[in-house]
């Protein structure tokens, strides 16, 4: 029963949301604040409860889509593990306690995750990925909050820069994440009718579409200290990732081999995480240091 939670929470993508809910919690988290180890594990949970409903609620939305393809046919519900009714009552159950766990947390933070749902499981999912080729462009916006949302757990102010930072690095990373998985599975995808960029204009005009993001992407991090607080992490970390993503671009936008997605594919998210977590440390690592020094 575990692993079959696990499949319909997509636990992996889960456990992503919580990583960067966590690392806006950490940049919007002030000096002067004292930190609450249990409000932090409520953020935690809410942001679980949040995003595994909400995924799950997304396998009950697209069960006739998922059977048809390859990769979607042996979740949960098409695999015949758990019945139509059973995932919704569970999606809206997590749904509706992450968000009151949440509220308890800080209202604005229930309504960010509110806001989550409905753009993605409400427009996304039934409106923008089954007829529009750029549904991935808006469709990024409810991936970019978890940022936010762990920022606005501790900060009301979500249009500081930090926060605004917290959202554009994960609205830019979205598209070369999901356009070089779509360009891999191209065949799965036409299988469940799902109109996406590979698919409808092909795999060399989705890399064209790719590198406006890449560049972007890569150049809003190697800006960040005009958002975020910056210190050495932000030399020996993200600028050699920033620089390493776009050369690992230009290698597989020239590359022949169907493999040569897999490089970009990691080295793009593995920078997220450098990217989310370097202003984390580069804020926090003076403090303790200065602190260690003190006594």
């Amino acid at each position: 029963m575990v692993k079959t939670l696990k499949s319909l929470f997509k636990f992996g993508i889960v456990v992503f949301v919580v990583i960067s809910a966590v690392a806006g919690y950490g940049i919007g988290l002030t000096v002067e604040d004292s930190f609450s180890f249990g409000h932090f594990l409520s953020m935690i949970l809410g942001t679980f409860l949040i995003s595994s409903g909400s995924l799950a609620l997304n396998q009950v939305q697209e069960i006739e889509r998922d059977k048809k393809m390859e990769r979607t046919n042996s979740r949960p519900i098409p695999a015949g593990k758990l019945t139509r009714t059973q995932a919704l009552s569970i999606a809206i159950f997590n749904m509706l306690a992450g968000s009151v766990i949440l509220y308890f947390v800080n209202p604005i933070t229930s309504y960010i995750g509110l806001v989550i749902i409905f753009l993605y499981n409400g427009l996304y999912t039934l409106h923008w990925k089954p007829k529009w080729v750029f549904a991935a462009v808006p469709g990024a916006v409810p991936g970019a909050l978890p940022g936010v949302l762990g920022f606005s757990a501790v900060n009301n102010n979500i249009l500081a820069p930090e926060s605004i930072y917290l959202f554009l690095v994960m609205f830019l990373w979205q598209m070369p994440h999901f356009w070089t998985l779509a360009i891999r599975y191209r065949d799965d995808y036409a299988r469940g009718e799902f109109p996406i960029l590979p698919v409808k204009l092909g795999k060399e005009r989705t890399i064209y579409h790719i590198s406006f993001y890449v560049f972007a992407y890569a150049l809003l991090a190697i800006f960040s200290p005009y958002f975020v607080h910056f210190h050495f992490f932000y030399f020996l970390v993200v600028i050699p990732f920033a620089i390493m993503v776009v050369w690992q671009f230009f290698k597989y936008a020239r590359a022949k081999e169907e493999k040569a997605w897999l490089p970009f594919f990691l080295w793009t998210n593995f920078s997220l995480l450098a990217f989310l977590y370097g202003p984390v440390v580069d804020k926090w690592t003076p403090l303790y240091i200065n602190v260690y020094q003190y006594h």
